[in-house]
């Protein structure tokens, strides 16, 4: 990616234990893929460092995600924290190598965390105290122009744009397949007895389907990723108002933290926020207020500003070769072509 295609990112984040629970099995990264800067909740103490709240999108984009642990005793706090490293080293890893920095953006994404997947579910197998310990993934991957949604589970991502929300992520619960085939609608999921059914998970099984989904960026996108803590108690416009009105990201993340504690707080709430600005992005296009067109099979993916659902690529390995793995190299940039003009 060329320099003259860099925007500005400026990002927060917050976990929250809650109210109810004793411990904290959220999680969350930020990640600079061009310097390996780092933000989870385990690499600071106190204010986060400023390279990280505001920093500029380069060569090999970055990553943010939210993760929320599941399993008995620490294993969901053990499994949300493997999966956050595991994907981080796995990206860098991937990038530097000769051989599988050639794979597609969206491709190394997946295998990213297809490969967490493998990690947390050995683990589990290995450790008695942790047997059982799975994590949701949502994680945006920034590159070029576009932003790649990966997503196991029901955690979720959303776009805040033009005065507008949408949920880009599509939950995999029982909950979520039953709205999607209009079996139950969105207000009905919420009082579920089932809505905390999820379908997959890091760690459950030794392979997943990560769903990637790609979003063309504009200028001034806002990217609000969260665990359930949070949206079980919010809803999509709530966020969308709390973030606008919001004077920075920092006061954005702590007005919804607090709000899904003053609604009950039962879970671990975990919320991340980023907003892109500048460069060669172009701006979003203006709403009309006289649109009707209704929700249906045919325009579902416009719904969702276009997102693109990218199937798993046949030839992308279920694991990597670690002979092909040489951080000690110069890495070489991927061959793909970046397309600056979406």
């Amino acid at each position: 990616m060329s320099d003259e295609a860099a925007f500005a990112i400026a990002a927060y984040a917050k976990s929250h234990v809650g109210v109810v629970r004793a411990g904290n099995e959220d999680n969350f990264l930020v990640l600079n893929l061009s310097t390996a800067d780092t933000w989870t909740p385990d690499t600071v103490h106190g204010q986060p460092a400023a390279n990280l709240t505001t920093f500029p999108q380069s060569h090999y984009g970055s990553l943010i995600a939210v993760t929320d642990g599941m399993g008995g005793a620490l294993a969901g706090e053990v499994a949300s924290r493997l999966a956050v490293e595991s994907v981080r080293d796995r990206m860098l890893e991937l990038q530097a190598s000769p051989t599988y920095s050639r794979l597609p953006f969206h491709e190394r994404l997946r295998l990213a965390i297809e490969l967490a997947n493998l990690y947390v579910y050995q683990m589990s197998l290995k450790r008695p105290d942790c047997a059982g310990m799975g994590a949701t993934f949502t994680a945006v991957g920034l590159y070029g122009s576009a932003a790649y949604f990966g997503q196991v589970g029901d955690s979720r991502a959303y776009l805040v744009r033009n005065g507008e929300v949408k949920q880009i992520t599509r939950d995999q619960s029982l909950v979520g397949q039953l709205v999607e085939a209009g079996h139950i609608t969105e207000e009905e999921a919420e009082r579920h007895t089932y809505k905390n059914v999820i379908l997959q998970a890091l760690g459950a099984a030794p392979q997943i389907n990560v769903v990637i989904d790609r979003v063309p960026l504009r200028d001034l996108d806002i990217l609000v990723l969260c665990s359930d803590g949070l949206s079980n108690k919010i809803r999509n416009e709530e966020i969308r108002e709390r973030v606008e009105a919001a004077p920075s990201l920092k006061d954005a993340c702590d007005v919804l933290v607090d709000l899904a504690n003053q609604r009950g707080g039962e879970d671990n709430i975990t919320v991340l926020i980023a907003q892109v600005t500048g460069g060669k992005l172009k701006p979003a296009e203006a709403v009309d207020p006289n649109a009707t067109a209704p929700i249906n099979a045919a325009n579902r993916s416009s719904d969702r500003w276009g997102a693109e659902t990218i199937p798993r690529d046949p030839s992308l390995p279920r694991e990597i070769d670690v002979n092909l793995l040489d951080d000690e190299e110069e890495t070489i940039p991927p061959t793909e072509k970046l397309d600056d003009t979406l």
